[in-house]
């Protein structure tokens, strides 16, 4: 086989392979919430920023390195031929007296420049850099709140669609049941045999109606989660996603005690380590604005350049040619900007946002065992209520299928029926309801603690 044919024949199987249609993706919730941390825009949009803010401290740093300030320019000056004495000569006693003559223009060119490099501040660029790096611890703090709530918002979806998915089918299953049980009513009245009653037909087409209502609304809510589990993993609309749990189930209940859970909030929970950035940051930022005040000692060179191809150079040590010359010398100097109604303002602003923070975080520290409480509160109520549902349910599908027994030997009324059915339906339905709700109860409160699982 030569090597064109070699690569005819790999061309013609990758055009196969790629005509063929594509495999349904299979995902558990753990997946589907690592899929999402990696697709989401909000946690790469909090990326950027975390790194806007290094940026700044960057920045920050850079202001206690080598500075420089330079001007440069092309002009005109008035030509001048010959020396500083009269008459243009370059020796006497007398100094020339042009006056207004112009002799003429000169090409001009200037520059002067500064290289200077801080060598005391009074703090400001260490402050300045410490409220730069908790700004820093802020901006990852956000970026960690939004990995929780991107995780929260996933195992809505995959619960929301679980429990959408069982509902329906489970509501199917029962609109089955009940159709056949219509039919059955429909033959007798229609035979005349006088084991069925035109209110026995009206009882159960009306729950018909009503069943077929939750049917719909149960198929919605299931393609709308399956929709937003789709974007949050970044899989896509036209994805063929499935999840690999057959049934909704209630997660393990946590082994940890509210103590527990709530000291690992106050410690971990990013709101919590947001708070302390801010606090450092607002200190930091307090204590810059003071520095403020004070001046700047640097070091450095200046210098001065000045060419005019048409004026004859001066040189004399006590007269400076402000059009021809230059000088270079290196200096040690302070330099103070300040203004002191300002600068006490700024102070007095930085402070008070301090103050405004502290505030925020003993409220914070506060409210948030009570947050943490309530969520776990309701995950031990609806633990329980859960299973109680579950063996309720399944006395109301007894009840269903004894009630539709004795009503094909004749023994119950269809209303009796409608009833056994419609108690079922609320059970089973308020079952998986309260097993979802569970669900994101635990959810919320490992979102509350601050971890990301």
């Amino acid at each position: 086989m030569t090597f064109n044919t070699l690569t005819r024949t790999l061309m013609a199987a990758g055009v196969l392979l790629a005509a063929l249609p594509g495999q349904a993706e299979t995902i558990n919730l753990q997946q589907a919430v690592e899929m999402s941390l990696t697709a989401d825009p909000r946690i790469k949009e909090r990326e950027q920023v975390v790194e806007a803010a290094r940026g700044v401290l960057e920045e920050v740093k850079g202001n206690a390195g080598w500075r420089v300030s330079a001007n440069a320019f092309i002009g005109l000056a008035p030509k001048v031929d010959g020396g500083f004495y009269q008459n243009g000569a370059y020796s006497g006693t007398q100094p020339r007296t042009d006056g207004d003559k112009l002799d003429g223009v000169s090409d001009w060119t200037h520059l002067d420049f500064a290289l200077i490099k801080p060598l005391y501040t009074f703090g400001k660029i260490e402050r300045y850099g410490e409220a730069a790096q908790g700004n820093i611890d802020l901006k990852r703090g956000e970026l960690r709140q939004t990995r929780a709530d991107t995780a929260y918002d996933t195992k809505r979806a995959y619960f929301g669609y679980l429990t959408a998915r069982d509902t329906r089918v489970f509501l199917e299953d029962m609109q089955g049941r009940l159709n056949q049980t219509i039919d059955r009513v429909e033959r007798s009245l229609k035979e005349e045999r006088g084991d069925a009653k035109q209110s026995d037909l009206y009882a159960l087409q009306t729950a018909r109606g009503m069943l077929a209502k939750y049917v719909h609304q149960s198929r919605a809510i299931e393609k709308i989660s399956l929709d937003g589990l789709k974007v949050l993993t970044g899989a896509g609309l036209r994805a063929d996603l499935s999840v690999a749990d057959q049934r909704i189930e209630p997660v393990a209940f946590p082994l940890i005690e509210l103590a527990e859970f709530q000291s690992r909030a106050l410690q971990d929970r990013p709101e919590m380590q947001q708070l302390e950035a801010g606090l450092r940051a607002r200190r930091a930022l307090v204590a810059a604005k003071k520095a403020d005040r004070m001046p700047d000692v640097y070091a450095g060179v200046i210098g001065q350049l000045n060419y005019a191809s048409q004026r004859d150079r001066l040189d004399n040590p006590y007269i400076n040619d402000a059009f021809n010359g230059g000088g270079l010398t290196p200096v040690v100097g302070v330099k103070w900007d300040s203004v002191f109604g300002v600068a006490s303002a700024r102070v007095n602003q930085a402070q008070a946002e301090l103050e405004a923070l502290n505030h925020k975080k003993a409220f914070a520290v506060a409210g948030i065992p009570f947050e943490v409480g309530e969520a776990y509160a309701n995950a031990q109520a609806n633990f329980e209520g859960q299973r109680e549902l579950a063996e309720g349910a399944a006395a109301a599908r007894r009840w269903m299928v004894a009630s539709l027994a004795d009503f094909s030997a004749g023994m119950e009324s269809a209303d009796k029926v409608a009833d056994a059915m419609r108690n079922y339906v609320l059970a089973q339905t308020d079952y998986l309801r309260t097993v979802n709700d569970y669900n994101m109860n635990v959810a919320q409160l490992v979102r509350l603690t601050g971890e990301l699982k």
